[in-house]
């Protein structure tokens, strides 16, 4: 079964407290336990779902990731819901059911949906994907943007309640806002009793009798509207940066789905990314590499001076710590990634005579020839290139 998002498998909204997540989880356990569907494989899936939901919103170390990251951000922190049994699930009724942690409904004081009772019904808007185009500068250091996002939005007229003027929705009179209808039927093993959502509310409990002419009665009109997003320094390509609430606006005064951010790296010019890493190639001439220098190369952050040894090697590798890419905030605690910098040496590809004639006095020289030592260090180098 698809994941999805655990405000919607309880029915809350994203600000919703402490109490108010225990309320709705107790709500579906009581609906969904394998007692009272006896046999029912939707039924149990939807009870674990509820039981995920619940063990990750209860927590506030989890609901923040979650929160910030979707379900990418809590598999990178190694919990994983989808491997929960009916032994944790009865585990964790101590705290919900006021000390009953059995599998059974003793003490739940489960009483039904009687005609009635009041249907806790609400639309939710659909979640809406967005891709962002960012340079290596403006992920190293976040950014704060605009945009305009087209999506359904509440409707201006009836503000989103789906109703004409100043009326407003009145109770189902098929269901009397209950929300389901009961049936009764005679079957071997007895008298039979079933419950299922009113045709005539949709499950909803009232009905509109006076409908708004702008939205048609359904409280949203496709629109735009301008979305402020905060994208964290550090993020990669494999994130998804969820912002809460901003989504499709959910049926007359529903539940706003969300917007999830996928940020499409930008290539570099100069730099290659390695998760945190960035990668320069620094191409020395050969007197550089030789005589040694001092030379100004390209950062994250401007530019910086580094100092190149006399006899610099092609394949010797620098590193300036800290000046790579940064740790995502409450997401990666291992600190900023490094600039590591590879030396490549130039050699010429066309000599005028004058030139050819000086190399022609040095080839003979020692110092020109390379030495077994010199081998040894190219060749290691060369066999961790394929390891």
């Amino acid at each position: 079964m698809e994941k999805r998002d655990y405000y919607e498998v309880l029915g809350i909204q994203k600000n919703a407290t402490e109490e108010e997540i225990k309320k709705a989880y107790k709500k579906q356990a009581i609906k969904y336990h394998p007692d009272r569907n006896p046999g029912n494989k939707e039924a149990e899936e939807k009870f674990k779902e509820a039981a995920e939901a619940y063990e990750v919103l209860h927590d506030p170390q989890k609901r923040a990731q979650y929160d910030r990251f979707g379900f990418n951000g809590l598999n990178q922190n190694g919990f994983s819901g989808g491997g929960m049994d009916m032994d944790d699930i009865f585990s964790m009724f101590g705290d919900i059911f006021g000390g009953h942690a059995a599998g059974g409904f003793e003490g739940f004081g489960f009483g039904g949906f009687g005609r009635g009772s009041k249907a806790e019904h609400q639309y939710r808007g659909s979640d809406l994907r967005i891709k962002i185009r960012l340079t290596l500068e403006e992920i190293s250091t976040g950014i704060q943007k605009k945009i305009k996002v087209k999506k359904y939005i509440p409707c201006p007229d009836c503000h989103g309640s789906g109703c004409e003027g100043n009326s407003s929705m009145e109770t189902c009179y098929n269901c009397h806002g209950s929300g389901y209808v009961t049936t009764v039927r005679q079957s071997f093993l007895g008298m039979m009793q079933t419950q299922t959502p009113c045709n005539a509310c949709n499950g909803e409990g009232k009905v509109i009798k006076n409908k708004c002419h702008k939205c048609n009665g359904e409280g949203v009109i496709y629109g735009e509207e301008i979305i402020d997003i905060n994208i964290p320094a550090g993020i990669t390509g494999d994130m998804i940066y969820t912002i809460r609430g901003k989504g499709n606006a959910g049926r007359r005064n529903g539940i706003s789905g969300d917007i999830q951010i996928v940020v499409e790296e930008i290539p570099h010019e100069k730099f290659i990314r390695n998760n945190k890493d960035i990668i320069y190639n620094l191409l020395l001439s050969f007197p550089q590499a030789a005589m040694g220098c001092s030379v100004e190369i390209p950062t994250l952050q401007g530019k910086a001076s580094i100092k190149i040894e006399p006899g610099t090697q092609p394949g010797k590798v620098l590193m300036l710590r800290g000046k790579g890419i940064p740790a995502v905030k409450d997401y990666d605690s291992s600190g900023n990634g490094n600039e590591v910098i590879k030396i490549s040496v130039y050699v010429p590809e066309r000599l005028s005579t004058q030139e050819r004639e000086k190399l022609k006095e040095l080839e003979d020289s020692e110092n020109f020839k390379p030495n077994e030592k010199i081998k040894k260090n190219i060749f290691d180098k060369f066999k961790t290139f394929f390891d």
